[in-house]
């Protein structure tokens, strides 16, 4: 007995199939998808490409392809680099972000979203408006709170950075809040405590709102990792994470962190639009602690 292909049950079924029409627009779709996905993976295949030529030869040659394909460069680059290291760390912060994130941030979403004691509503509200106050101007203070309670050189401070953002908050608490209080309720009358509650029956029934936090985390602006790795000293072994530049950072701004990377300096973070600051990571007390914030240039660093 011979088993029938399922059907299609979307847009376009089977039977629809039967029409030229439908099929000729079909295939236009699927060229469509075809070009778009040569255009999304055109760069990455440029990048690698790349990375097999030279200097001279990246500079004056026109092809896409390189004369020779020398895998020794990559593996000398990923050596005298550390991009293994630096890999791990980031994986080490990643992670304990988005642990603090999510336990710590929907913590407080469950008092405020679903205990409700006396007074949340004004914790609430300097919650929300918190929102308003841009996370640059706390660079300075949280940088010195960190060296005065001795979290330098590790990854505490940034793990619990990600601990205390108001808009995971907002979200935990915007959430609980649709969550039926029967089961809350029947919790309770079975003995469970307010932690066994929320670790127990109210996070694994958050697993949406769980995987956008862990998402944003992910993600985040590492610009909070940026000036906390410059108070990890040159010999911590925590020193050297892969970061990434947000789309609207300039070529220019681009090719000042990747000289950073080279030859000692550290990106503290973007406390304005128009240019990034740099320090040694030996120096950045010195620049933070003052009372101003001075622009360093790459000439500076090079007296």
């Amino acid at each position: 007995m011979s088993m029938s292909h399922p059907q299609r049950t979307g847009v376009i079924r089977d039977y629809d199939m039967h029409s030229p029409s439908v099929r000729a627009g079909y295939g236009v779709i699927l060229f469509l998808c075809g070009i778009m996905v040569v255009i999304a993976l055109f760069p990455l295949v440029w990048v690698i490409l790349a990375g097999f030529k030279d200097l001279k030869e990246f500079v004056s040659s026109t092809s896409i392809l390189p004369r020779s394909f020398d895998i020794q460069t990559f593996v000398t680059t990923w050596n005298q680099l550390g991009i293994a290291k630096n890999y791990l760390n980031s994986f080490i912060s990643v992670a304990g972000s988005v642990v603090c994130a999510l336990i710590f941030n929907g913590l407080l979403g469950y008092g405020l979203g679903i205990l409700k004691p006396k007074g949340y509503g004004v914790v609430k509200k300097l919650v929300m408006l918190s929102l308003l106050m841009p996370t640059t101007i706390s660079i300075v203070p949280l940088f010195m709170n960190i060296q005065k309670l001795g979290l330098g050189n590790s990854f505490l401070p940034l793990w619990l950075s990600y601990g205390a953002n108001a808009m995971y908050v907002i979200l935990f608490v915007q959430f609980f809040e649709s969550l039926p209080s029967s089961i809350i309720e029947a919790s309770r009358i079975d003995g469970c405590s307010q932690l066994q509650i929320f670790f127990r029956i109210v996070l694994p029934l958050s697993k949406p709102i769980c995987s956008v936090v862990a998402i944003f985390a992910v993600n985040g602006d590492n610009s909070s990792a940026e000036y906390i790795q410059a108070s990890m000293k040159n010999e911590s072994p925590f020193r050297g994470m892969v970061l990434t530049g947000s789309v609207n950072d300039t070529a220019n701004e681009m090719l000042m962190v990747a000289n950073g990377l080279m030859d000692g300096t550290l990106p503290v973070g973007h406390l304005q639009k128009a240019g990034t600051v740099f320090v040694y990571a030996d120096t950045v007390e010195e620049y933070l602690t003052t009372g101003t914030v001075q622009s360093v240039t790459s000439a500076d660093f090079q007296k």
